[in-house]
Parts: C-alpha cells; structure tokens; sequence
C-alpha cells in the first residue's frame, strides 16, 4: 500500500469504527431473531440499528475528509513535480487524483470492515453453534482467494488502460499546443490520426477492463451465495428434525450473510477503486523537487560560485558529471556547447531547482542548500529558454509581483514597440500561453523581467537571444551589457554576439567541463 500522510491515524479510526460495526452487527442479529420468534422489537435492534446508521454516516465523513486532504495533498505534489510533460502532469492532476476517491471512501473502509466483521461473526457463531461455525470459518477464505487471482488479472489491464490515457492526454495537450505549427508544415491530419488511434486504444483497454471487473463481480457473488446455502440448507435439515431451536436457527441465518457481505463488498469496491489505486502510485512515484531546507540569508550583491564535483542523473542518465565551476563575484562566465551537454542543467542547479545527486554549490563559500530559497532567488534575474506566462496584463507579466520600471525595462528588452500595438498596452491579458504575443515576443518578456530586477545580483541567461531577430538581438544585447557590470553572470550561449558579453568561456560536452578558455 502507498504511504500516504496520515494514513495510520486514518487507518486506526476505521478499526475503531470497524470494531463498533461488528458489535452493531452482533446485537441486530440478536433483536432481529427475538423479534422474529415473537419476541417483540427489543432494545438491541433498536440501539442496533441506529448505530450503523451513525457509523456509516461516520465513515462517510471520516473518508470524505481524508480523501480531500490527500487529493490536495497529491495536487500539490503533481504540480512540484519535474515531469516536463504538461498534458501527462494536467491528466493526473485531473482525472488521476479524482480517481483515488474510491479507494480512499470505498475500497479502504471496506477492506478494514472485511477484517473485523468476519471475525467477530465468526466467533459469535461458534458460542452458539460449532458446526455453522466451521462451515463459514472453511467457505470465507474462497472469497479472498478468488479476490484476488482476478484482482491481480484486473490490476494488469489497469494499468495497461491508465498509462493509455496519460499518453492520450499528454500527447493531444502537445497536439493542441502545436496545433500552428502542425498545420504550417501539413501535420497535423497525421497527428490527428495519432490521437484518434490513442483514443481507440484506450476505449478497447477500458472494455476489456470492465469485462473482467462485471466477471469477477459475479464470481464473488457466485462463492458467497453457495456459501451461504451451504450454512442455511443444513440449519433448514437440523431445525425439522427438532436437533436446533428456531431462535438459534434464525440467529445463525442472520448472522452468516454478514460474514461474507464485507468481503463481498471490498472485492467489488476494489474493481471500481482499480483506476484510483493505480493513479495513487504513479502521483507517489513521481520524483518531486526537493524543497532547501536552509533558512540562512545571505548579504544581496553580487556572488562568487564555486562549483565542487557535482553530478546530476534524471532517471539514471547523467546530465552533469563531476563538475568542478568557480565564477568570482562580479565575473561574467559564458557556457557553450551542443544541445544536451547540461548547460540548462547547471543553471537549474545555480537557481536550487535541481538538487545536485552529488556534489555541492558555493556561494560566497556557504552550502546553496542551507539558504532560504525565497531569499537566495530574491537576488537572481533569470531569463529560461521558454519564459513561463501567467493570466494577468503584459504589465504584471514583466513586473512578476517586484516594484519596478516597466516602460524603462520593455524599451531596454525591445519590447517596448510590441506593446504600444497592443489593444490596451501594457494592460493588455496575455494568457497563460500568451495568445497575443509571438514565441519572439514571449521571449523579450522574459528578458524584460531579468531587466527589471535591477538590484539582483546574479543574472542567469538561457539562450535568451535564440528567437530574435538580428536587429532586436542587437538592442536586446546592448541593454543586457549595461546590466551586467556590477553583477555575477552565468550566460548560456549559442551565438558568438552573446559570448561576447563575457570574460571566460567554458565548454560542456557529456555534462563534463571540456575546456575553459578566456573570452
């Protein structure tokens, strides 16, 4: 079972609430036999009944509740996570974590249900009668045992149809995103037929799933009715030829039924929890950004970096290896090399989005990881390969929260003329995916909030210049040029105008320093 936070004390309250079901069940049988032998309605069967009433609305509401803080729970661990799949993140985000709700309301309760009822059933029956005792005692493991050979066949085609689904929906987010391009180059009634193929398969993957959920519900069913019957024909034998009263008789009847229904609901519920339980380990498998467990605040200025033997893997592929980098305070340091040679990797490791799997950071000779993040990227103007966009104007956009200049920082990034031909300027919404804006564009903004931070004293450049034009790239360089003095710079460079900028050049191949040379 998945650790989930919280788990135990939830697990706990269901025993105790198991616990006071087995009794509740116990003193209905009871009531219910005396009443059914002329009796009259005792109070057991009323204190009986209103119990399970209480108890199953308990249940829900005990569920309900822990179920909520877990989804929020694994929301917010989707959304920290480094899965660069967006459709795949928004898929588990969305229909994965609703998923888990019926293992945590359904399958959970009912499996610690299953436990206790049975066994207290059990012994009741063998206080009044051995010989129903042992039928039931040797007819309730079929149930599990059953349960669980179609249960591991169900598990599989879960599975299967879960990881169907992450691709359909990370691959049609990916469509959707690239819908332009697509249709520039004519591909995308290929791609078209690539989602409707995935959509296909997932249907066929969740029918044959369903099939085999609808055949183990009857199977259950099957076992516990011939269980049952093999309890009440002999009793229906017994109670003609006078060998058992018909209070007893009736007792036992009441009574068999209950051992197998908790079992025969968690079976079921299990199918239906299924998709959950699968979607609860994928969201607990995915690796997560650790969060610095520093405090420490470091003086603002400028910072000297040194680099000591660090390492990095995703999955096992090394994206850095032993990477020995000192950047003096106020130097400006240009990183190049081909496509994957760990440029963006070390800089992810300078902003502490990335924890080194080996090695350590530096900075003004402290340990990065004993820093208080908030603090530590306070003090870092940083221009990504892709600038992240959020629903607000162009404004808030460049601004991101911090007292700023921005018509002075927009002029500096050239963004200036892009605004003034804007609906609303610089209040005009941009969206999420900056609607309004070219992927150039997107990218001055980008630069144009590095500008803006104009106290920060590390600035951390990602190939910002690789979508402009010569003639922006230009202005863009210029203004960048006049930021730098004063500053510690770690700039990722394709083209030489962006070298340019720096005093020594450090080459990467493999995630290796290959060569240092000065600029």
């Amino acid at each position: 079972m998945p650790a989930l936070p919280g788990l135990r004390p939830y697990l706990v309250v269901l025993t105790l609430l198991g616990v006071a079901s087995a009794v509740a069940v116990l003193l209905q049988a009871e009531g219910l036999a005396t009443l059914l032998t002329g009796g009259g309605v005792s109070l057991f069967l009323v204190v009986a009944i209103a119990s399970r009433v209480v108890l199953a609305f308990s249940h829900s509401v005990l569920s309900g509740r822990f179920a909520a803080a877990v989804r929020g729970g694994l929301r917010r661990r989707l959304l920290d996570s480094r899965a660069d799949r967006a459709g795949v993140v928004a898929t588990q985000v969305t229909r994965g974590v609703d998923a888990t709700d019926s293992y945590l309301t359904g399958y959970l309760p009912s499996l610690v249900v299953s436990v206790v009822v049975p066994i207290a059933v059990v012994v009741r029956l063998f206080t009044t009668d051995v010989t129903s005792a042992v039928v039931v005692l040797a007819t309730l493991p079929l149930i599990p045992v059953f349960a669980i050979l179609v249960g591991k066949h169900t598990a599989a085609r879960t599975a299967r149809q879960w990881g169907l689904l992450l691709r359909l929906g990370g691959h049609f987010l990916d469509v959707v995103r690239g819908l332009g391009t697509l249709k520039v180059f004519g591909r995308a009634s290929a791609q078209a037929r690539s989602v409707q193929a995935m959509a296909d398969a997932h249907a066929d993957a969740t029918m044959k799933t369903l099939r085999v959920a609808f055949l183990s519900s009857l199977v259950l069913e099957l076992v516990a009715t011939l269980s049952v019957a093999l309890v009440a024909v002999p009793i229906g034998f017994r109670l003609l030829s006078g060998g058992l009263d018909a209070r007893t008789a009736l007792l036992i009847l009441v009574l068999a039924p209950e051992a197998y229904l908790p079992l025969r609901a968690a079976g079921a519920k299990f199918h239906a929890a299924a998709e959950g339980l699968t979607a609860l380990r994928e969201a607990l498998a995915v690796p997560v950004v650790p969060s610095l467990s520093g405090a420490r605040c470091r003086r603002r200025g400028a910072p000297s970096l040194v680099l000591e033997r660090v390492s990095v893997s995703y999955d096992g592929v090394p994206a850095l290896s032993d990477v020995d980098l000192s950047v003096p305070a106020g130097s400006r340091v240009a990183l190049v090399g081909p496509s994957g040679s760990g440029k963006s990797t070390l800089l992810a490791v300078l902003l502490g989005f990335v924890t080194p799997s080996s090695g350590r950071v530096l900075v003004d000779g402290v340990d990065l990881r004993t820093l208080s993040p908030a603090d530590w990227l306070a003090d870092v103007a940083w221009v990504p390969q892709r600038p992240t966009l959020f629903r607000g104007s162009l404004e808030s956009n460049i601004a991101l929260g911090v007292s700023a200049d921005v018509p002075a920082a927009a002029r500096a990034a050239a963004l200036d003329s892009v605004a003034g031909g804007l609906p609303s300027g610089y209040g005009t919404p941009v969206g999420e995916l900056g609607e309004v804006l070219s992927a150039g564009q997107r990218q001055r903004v980008g630069l144009a909030r590095a500008l803006a931070r104009t106290s920060a004293g590390l600035v951390l450049l990602d190939e910002p210049t690789a979508r402009l034009d010569s003639r922006t790239e230009a202005a863009v360089l210029s203004a960048t040029r006049r930021m730098l003095p004063g500053r510690t710079a770690v700039l990722v460079a394709h083209r030489p105008a962006m070298v340019s900028l720096a005093e020594r050049v450090v080459s990467l191949r493999d995630g290796r320093v290959c060569a240092e040379v000065a600029a």
